[in-house]
């Protein structure tokens, strides 16, 4: 089943991922109203977007330690956060309201730029990117190490393009937007439903949601009793079999986030490091 990442429609041969890059934020039910979708910048101050062109917001990144922000691997190519790092020594990016510069990035070693079919189920599509310098403010957000992800309700956070489940991604207007969905499956990655209220039997929450193109890189948040854990970042979109080509965040797609708990070791092994080994 075809996997699309949320960024520009990318097709891949036996999974279509849509990145999430270029598209209102947050893909939602029919049934509900916008307005309680929006979401407010101050109370999740460590998240924040790679990438402006006029009012579209592409890519998300979320702070995680004071000098470290995680996102999605093919962001770096979907941005033009590389290439300005090595044209310029540092890529500036806004959080929480002040300016700061990126001026490394480390790509997870199993990711591939090219697509490589033979492969694709072994790649990982994470990035960490490195500040020039250590951050205050705002307080990083932890990592969520456990394995009982599964049938969880977690947040889902973006920028990118809006809609509803019965017609899809339609505008974006570059607001912060919020969802909730149900880690409905994890086979290497995290998954979820978007489910149709409508249907009998459905497990829709009352925020049921998706990302939308353009919200690639954004964090899967849990609420635990010691605050949020980011549990996922986003990459894509399976469509369900009746959705016509190109046509993304109808009801019964699928979300697909990295499981973060999969990849703690990695993450801690390059936070940790004495310094940052920049990506070639």
């Amino acid at each position: 089943m075809p996997v699309r990442t949320f960024i520009a429609a990318i097709l891949l041969p036996t999974i279509l991922l849509l990145p999430l890059s270029s598209v209102h934020a947050i893909v939602i039910r029919h049934d509900t109203g916008y307005a309680r979708y929006l979401a407010s910048e101050t109370s999740f101050p460590a998240v924040f977007w790679l990438e402006q062109r006029s009012a579209r917001k592409i890519c998300v990144a979320t702070l995680i330690d004071r000098q470290w922000a995680l996102t999605a691997a093919h962001c770096v190519e979907e941005t033009d956060l590389q290439a300005h790092i090595d044209r310029a020594g540092e890529y500036v990016v806004t959080i929480a309201g002040a300016m700061r510069g990126i001026d490394a990035v480390v790509v997870h070693p199993n990711y591939a730029f090219r697509y490589d079919e033979a492969h694709a189920s072994e790649e990982v599509d994470l990035a960490l990117l490195h500040l020039s310098e250590p951050v205050v403010v705002p307080q990083p957000l932890a990592l969520y190490r456990e394995h009982d992800e599964l049938h969880q309700v977690v947040t889902l956070l973006g920028w990118g393009f809006s809609g509803l489940g019965t017609t899809g991604i339609q505008h974006d207007d570059g607001r912060f937007r919020k969802a909730q969905n149900r880690i409905s499956e994890i086979r290497g990655r995290l998954r979820f439903d978007f489910d149709d209220p409508r249907r009998p039997g459905n497990e829709a929450v009352p925020l049921e949601g998706l990302p939308g193109l353009g919200d690639s890189g954004g964090p899967a948040l849990l609420e635990t009793s010691d605050g949020w854990r980011v549990a996922g970042i986003a990459i894509g979109e399976i469509a369900p079999h009746e959705a016509p080509p190109g046509v993304q965040g109808l009801y019964g797609a699928v979300g697909v986030y990295e499981r973060v708990s999969d990849h703690v070791q990695w993450i801690d092994s390059v936070v940790n490091a004495v310094s940052p080994a920049a990506d070639d």
